[in-house]
């Protein structure tokens, strides 16, 4: 497939055949490579046939083939005459990442450190749809879509700082329970507070190097050596549900005959089975919400009970991955409100939008891109170019390079977990097979992930963190 090259790091598919606008891609020579070996290129050409898409339809630089949309793909569509699509959202609704801070060193927490990831590894529930012990009651259900981390917050988990950062204060207000089927309700029930299987984990981490002292002091990161705790989970069985409702819906009202690809289907933002389908979608966004707050809290009832104390453990963020949301944005020289879907792909905006909590909006929103397993992660801020560039969007991780399958037949768990070992990271896991799956081989290089959302402007570097422990479902 011929590509235009804009610079280094900017390439375009111009529009061609039914797509309404051109395929931009944001990637180093080498992710480049990657991208071209799976049906990226073409899911991103098809979403740019999409009605309603508005300036290009957006690849991030950690982009793979996806479900309908590539994950690591972004575009925005107009209000009045665009489209919500679950395949542009994906079935992980709300997969997104928390980062918690603490005034803890690694030389302090290091003979603690087995001790803690045990502790750790039996409060926090975590496996393929492994649930809590207690179960919620349905009415209590429809609180958590409801209000979502503001209702783990009301009920002693965590406190109202919390809320102030995380995005969208840890509730999207336009969630009706009413839209989320029975199905989805009875899947979510048992789950909330887990952590889940596939690429979901939980990072004791060090911060490992400091490139923007300034910004990370602003973010809590004052040092090489201090502690940090990543928590990177979803909705559940609840989220998957409610896409595989809407999907059904959406092809039996609208059906997919007219589509580049039956994946994409969709619904009209403006027609009745679109507005349920994003009610639905926000439930599950509070349901996942809810979750990372309550894993949050339990981690610091660990790290209390192990260490003596949890002061000085706050949340530097929550971002969301995998969400359709409503925003302002500047096209042509206007103001329009439009309807941005990031499918595995991160917020990134910059100083002075109104979203971002008033304690960080000189310098922008903190943006966290974690890494594979036994890699490091890495802490950014969004920028005012990305507005222009991407929607105000960047990557969500390092971005899977062969399929599970085939890491199953490369790699084992217990080599792995060997390897991990004797560089001082300890692991946990309940299956030696989603450990497989998992391998950092299986993904690509987070480094050079970062260095081209940088080099872009998507997200500019501020802290590299580094596992000392990593718990996997």
């Amino acid at each position: 497939m011929e590509l235009k090259k804009i610079n280094d790091f900017i390439w375009e598919i111009p529009p061609r055949g039914k797509m309404k606008v051109p395929a931009r891609i944001y990637a180093s020579a080498a992710l480049l490579e990657s991208v071209r070996r799976d049906r990226t290129l073409e899911q991103a050409q098809n979403v740019a046939t999409l009605p309603g898409i508005l300036k290009a339809s957006y690849v991030m630089p950690d982009a793979h083939q996806g479900y309908g949309f590539p994950i690591g793909g972004v575009a925005a569509f107009d209000e009045k005459e665009g489209i919500i699509s679950p395949g542009g959202v994906g079935y992980d609704i709300n997969c997104g990442v928390r980062l918690l801070k603490t005034e803890y060193r690694v030389e302090e927490i290091r003979p603690y450190l087995e001790r803690l990831m045990n502790e750790i590894f039996r409060e926090v529930p975590a496996g393929v749809g492994k649930g809590r012990k207690t179960r919620l009651s349905p009415a209590v259900l429809e609180e958590v879509l409801l209000r979502g981390a503001e209702w783990a917050v009301d009920n002693g988990f965590g406190s109202r700082d919390d809320l102030q950062r995380t995005e969208e204060y840890g509730r999207m207000k336009e969630a009706d329970p009413a839209c989320v089927s029975r199905r989805a309700k009875d899947r979510g029930l048992p789950q909330l507070g887990t952590l889940g299987a596939g690429n979901h984990f939980l990072e004791v981490q060090q911060v490992a190097e400091i490139y923007n002292p300034d910004v990370a002091r602003h973010f809590g990161l004052h040092s090489v050596g201090q502690i940090t705790v990543m928590i990177h989970c979803g909705s559940r069985g609840l989220g998957h549900q409610v896409a595989s409702d809407y999907i059904r819906m959406m092809e039996d009202a609208f059906g997919t005959s007219h589509l580049a690809d039956r994946e994409l289907v969709y619904a009209p933002l403006q027609s009745s089975v679109g507005r349920k389908y994003y009610q639905a979608m926000c439930a599950a966004v509070n349901f996942a919400f809810a979750n990372r707050q309550m894993i949050a809290h339990w981690v610091r009832e660990v790290f209390k009970r192990v260490l003596g104390s949890n002061q000085g453990i706050d949340m530097v963020y929550d971002v969301c991955h995998n969400v359709a949301k409503f925003e302002i944005h500047h096209i042509d020289h206007q103001k329009k409100r439009v309807c941005v879907h990031r499918k595995g792909a991160t917020r990134s905006f910059g100083p002075g939008r109104e979203e971002i909590p008033a304690c960080y909006r000189q310098v922008g929103q903190p943006v966290i891109i974690p890494g594979s397993m036994g890699t490091s992660s890495y802490l950014l801020v969004g920028t005012k170019e990305a507005e222009e560039l991407s929607f105000s969007s960047t990557a969500h991780g390092a971005g899977r390079l062969m399929s599970r399958h085939e890491a199953l037949r490369r790699f084992r768990g217990e080599t792995i977990k060997r390897d991990l070992e004797k560089q001082g990271i300890t692991l946990k896991s309940t299956s030696w097979k989603g450990v497989a799956e998992e391998a950092s081989g299986a993904y690509k290089d987070v480094d050079e992930v970062v260095r081209a959302s940088d080099a872009v402007g998507l997200g500019r570097l501020v802290a590299k963190l580094s596992p000392l422990g990593v718990m996997k479902g």
